[in-house]
């Protein structure tokens, strides 16, 4: 009887190594740095020269003090508009009320200008009398400066802290936050969207803004906050010297908020903003809380326009329940528009073409045009250039002007033709040259 044959062992080829994986993953190459996409990168160095060259251009008396206040406040309303698109352009949320915030920016900082210039006055003037005032003798006296206006001399509760830089300037970010955190969560939770959401943000900066007219707001009603360009502890520096501070820091706000705007985009909360903009159901569907999605982005834009408001509003000089008005806010959506959404360089390019534009024709730059028997004089035909420009763009340019930036960095781009593989005989060199 023979012994049972064992059976062979099967021999298996050793398993090659495995690739060296991708410094960005297994799904492509690593993600290039946020300081060196073309668009993030151009915004700094362009920012950083309007801000070098405005200076130079000042010094040599070659900018006037008017100018640079001019662009001071186009690059906070460029930091507006980036926020209205990360809203509207990659959210889908139409927005009729960011200016509203852009507002409460912009009172919280008046607030204390107006609160430590007039207490400095009053201090001057009091301390001639023979004995020191009290500090309820200050407060009546401030308040008798501040809201003698609107025939009141009582310091409103909101005041309570307006000498406080700090604390302004913390409001100035914070309330703006707080308000749309609130009617975010009361509106995205009751899933209310589209031209219904838009309607409510209107009705809300209607009813901000016809609040603030009246005299017993506490915030001089149709008078506003003035002088705000007066910086109490700088009265010894020109407004020539404060315009430039104010450029720099502008522009500095500017590229802070597009660095951050534009990692908040590169990444998977960026793709799912997008998802909910073009297909919110989807997004929801995938198991994405949808609103809480909505509510960050809200809320986290309405603060950035609160620090656009309260940089743009020394320089302006004053601010006043017009500025709240839903019509500001449809300039907004306009400035977006025009200049692309979807797009953070096409938003800050549409703001300060638009902006830019308006100072030249309103402020007397355009020449008239006399036709004969009719003089065009733009500072009346402005409004309507504007609307005609909105109208053209969204029927023929629905990219905006954006979409001209696009088509250069598409024309310069290498043309791909043939085999552009790793192996023998792929068109490499072609392409390098």
């Amino acid at each position: 009887m023979s012994a049972p044959v064992a059976a062979p062992v099967p021999v298996t080829a050793p398993a090659p190594p495995a690739a060296p994986e991708r410094a960005g993953g297994r799904d492509g190459p690593a993600p290039r740095p946020l300081l060196l996409r073309p668009d993030v990168a151009t915004v700094l160095v362009a920012l950083a020269g309007l801000a070098l060259a405005a200076t130079v251009g000042a010094e040599a008396g070659l900018v006037s003090t008017s100018t640079v206040k001019t662009l001071g406040k186009t690059l906070c309303l460029c930091l507006a508009a980036l926020a209205m698109d990360l809203v509207w352009g990659y959210t889908g949320i139409l927005s009729l009320g960011h200016m509203a915030f852009f507002g409460i920016g912009g009172y919280a900082v008046g607030m204390w200008l107006m609160w430590a210039r007039t207490e400095g006055i009053v201090l001057t003037t009091l301390s001639q009398g023979p004995l020191p005032p009290t500090p309820l003798e200050i407060e009546e006296a401030i308040g008798s400066q501040i809201f003698g206006v609107v025939g009141s001399s009582d310091v409103p509760w909101l005041w309570a802290f307006a000498g406080s830089l700090p604390l302004q300037l913390a409001f100035a970010v914070l309330v703006p936050g707080l308000v749309a955190l609130v009617f975010g969560w009361l509106a995205f939770r009751s899933r209310v969207a589209g031209v219904y959401l838009s309607i409510l943000t209107q009705a809300g900066t209607l009813a901000l803004s016809l609040w603030l007219f009246q005299n017993d707001s506490g915030l001089r009603g149709n008078n506003g906050l003035s002088g705000l360009q007066n910086v109490p502890g700088a009265e010894g520096v020109p407004q020539s010297t404060l315009s430039l501070w104010f450029l720099w820091a502008s522009a500095t706000a500017l590229a802070l908020a597009y660095l951050g705007a534009a990692w908040m985009v590169a990444g998977r909360f960026g793709s799912v903003l997008r998802g909910i903009r073009d297909d919110e159901a989807r997004v929801r569907f995938l198991g994405y809380e949808v609103e809480h999605y909505k509510l960050a982005v809200f809320t986290v834009t309405a603060m950035a326009t609160g620090a656009a408001g309260a940089l743009y509003y020394p320089q302006a000089g004053i601010v006043n329940p017009a500025e709240i008005a839903p019509i500001a806010s449809i300039y907004l959506a306009v400035w977006v528009a025009i200049g692309g959404r979807g797009r953070l360089y096409g938003a800050v390019i549409g703001a300060a073409v638009v902006s830019l534009a308006s100072s030249w024709f309103t402020g007397g730059g355009a020449p008239d045009i006399d036709l004969g028997p009719y003089t065009v004089r733009w500072t009346d035909w402005w409004l309507v250039l504007l609307g005609l420009s909105f109208v053209l763009v969204t029927l023929f340019a629905p990219k905006g002007l954006g979409g001209l930036v696009d088509l250069w960095a598409e024309r310069r781009a290498a043309r791909r033709v043939g085999d552009l593989g790793p192996d023998a005989g792929a068109l490499r060199k072609e392409e390098a040259s």
